[in-house]
């Protein structure tokens, strides 16, 4: 069994138990049900850099990676540094990432918030809605395609952008539909946690303009992106190259001074 599969069996048990304490309903009374959402989709396309920074403490192929920093300071200062947009891993036991961190990322900034989990189920989708986010992921790997446009259409309805992660041609096939805003290329495997931006080169080609590319993953130098760009990449997910560092919004403003001179 690989890592995909481990943390997809442990995030149903998660979910059946959070569903058991948490009513759907609770969820639709929070403040932040009925906020207006930020579109990274917009943001994403009137920007030079198309940065969007990650908040994330550790993770299975690299361990801790920065255990000290809260969200808060973090959002702060990515929102500082001008990027388009911030993912927030939510998954706990693998991550090291919560809901709360969700939470305390909306408080301290206006960007649009993705978050950055395993969604297998509907109420995930609500629940990210309630704690702020603006926009949710879906990996085609752990879903079929009538999970992803079940999923996909529950999010357009509340006004929540959709970003879909692929890793080859198959996932891409399945995943081709109108409720999905953003097709994210993740260049690191999931199975074997290797990481090769040539996945984003080879599957640029294959993406229909609708949608806005995102590459994910192993991104760590202006080079990688600007060559990244030359093939309709408008969105670039960003998280260790920043977060290993103490101060991760520095680092991000850092990058993207360099990536526009």
């Amino acid at each position: 069994m690989n890592i995909l599969d481990k943390i997809v069996i442990d995030k149903r048990k998660e979910v059946d138990l959070i569903k058991s304490l948490i009513p759907i309903k609770q969820l639709e009374q929070s403040v932040l049900f009925e906020r207006k959402t930020n579109s990274l989709v917009n943001s994403l396309r009137l920007s030079n850099s198309g940065i969007i920074a990650e908040h994330k403490r550790r993770s299975p192929s690299k361990s801790v990676i920065n255990q000290s920093l809260n969200a808060q300071d973090v959002a702060r200062g990515y929102e500082a540094a001008g990027v388009c947009g911030m993912s927030v891993l939510t998954d706990g036991k693998y991550f090291g990432g919560a809901l709360d961190d969700l939470l305390l990322s909306r408080a301290s900034c206006n960007l649009p918030l993705l978050r950055k989990e395993f969604i297998i189920d509907s109420y995930q989708i609500i629940e990210a809605k309630a704690y702020g986010a603006d926009v949710i992921l879906l990996i085609a790997a752990i879903l079929t395609r009538d999970e992803i446009k079940q999923f996909s259409e529950l999010a357009k309805s509340l006004n929540l952008n959709v970003l879909l992660e692929i890793h080859n041609e198959a996932e891409l096939q399945k995943s081709i539909m109108p409720s999905i805003d953003m097709l994210g290329v993740n260049n690191r495997n999931l199975k074997t946690f290797d990481v090769n931006l040539e996945t984003s080169k080879k599957l640029s080609k294959l993406i229909p303009d609708d949608f806005v590319k995102v590459s994910e993953s192993g991104i760590s130098s202006v080079e990688a992106i600007k060559e990244l760009q030359s093939y309709g990449y408008q969105g670039f997910l960003i998280g260790e190259n920043f977060m290993k560092t103490e101060q991760p919004g520095a680092s991000a403003a850092k990058f993207i001074k360099s990536l526009e001179a």
